[in-house]
């Protein structure tokens, strides 16, 4: 079971409108905003538009139009940002921390989108 769903969290309050971002794409299912700290020259963070603490719980719990609707809209913001190698581009990574071993440092469900430079390998022993 996952945790509690914290409705302060930092992308709790963006969604509502209570802090600020920069966004890059918003539809029904989902917000895409630029990182305060990008770890490449593209990073993106998208979230549901729902209370959803980890990729576990997303799938877990939300409707599957939720589900389908929350993954297109990760292609989406690749494709529109050049990214998407189906339209000429250099490609990109998706990632999801889920819990404190993986670092997901925000309880609210998110994927991070980097591209723009070539991106090495994901772990070291």
């Amino acid at each position: 079971m996952a945790e509690p769903y914290d409705h302060d969290n930092i992308f709790a309050k963006i969604l509502r409108g209570e802090i600020p971002a920069k966004k890059v794409f918003e539809d029904p299912f989902a917000l895409a905003f630029h990182d305060i700290n990008p770890q490449a020259p593209v990073h993106v963070l998208v979230i549901p538009k729902g209370a959803y603490v980890s990729l576990d719980d997303f799938l877990d719990d939300a409707p599957d139009a939720q589900v389908t609707g929350f993954f297109r809209a990760v292609g989406k913001v690749a494709r529109e940002l050049g990214l998407a190698e189906s339209q000429g581009g250099p490609g990109f990574r998706v990632l999801s921390n889920a819990g404190g071993d993986a670092h997901q440092e925000v309880p609210h469900l998110h994927v991070h989108l980097f591209g723009g430079r070539p991106l090495g390998p994901m772990l070291v022993k």
